[in-house]
């Protein structure tokens, strides 16, 4: 979240609670009290990897991406991190989604004054 711009733009007061955990300080507080205390009462602590983020790792460590991919998990994981998720899949399903609008608003645009243009975006952070 330190590349975060702080918009607002993607996300509600309720989410903005949830944020608020998502930084390097919660998360190594929480590791840290993991170490403490009984495996019963850790918290489960999860990580999303971005699809952007994989390419520049294996660029800088000169690995393939399915390679940066293994060791960012495994050095995750030997942080104290329970799971490690690719949001990948979720990237392609935004783009699919943005794709079927895009034609349903090309195909009005004759119709509706505002059916173009039409903007989408990620979060740059």
């Amino acid at each position: 979240l330190s590349d975060c711009l702080a918009c607002d733009n993607c996300m509600t007061s309720e989410e903005g609670a949830r944020v608020f955990q998502q930084n390097q300080k919660e998360l190594f507080r929480i590791l840290n009290l993991n170490k403490k205390c009984d495996t019963s009462k850790h918290k489960v602590l999860a990580v999303s990897i971005c699809p952007q983020s994989l390419p520049y790792f294996a660029a800088k460590f000169h690995l393939s991406v399915n390679d940066a991919a293994k060791r960012l998990c495994g050095f995750l994981k030997s942080l104290g991190v329970h799971y490690v998720f690719d949001t990948t899949i979720a990237a392609d399903f935004s783009i699919l989604e943005s794709q079927r609008e895009f034609v349903q608003r090309y195909q009005r645009r004759n119709q509706e004054d505002h059916a173009l243009p039409m903007f989408a975006s990620a979060c740059p952070g």
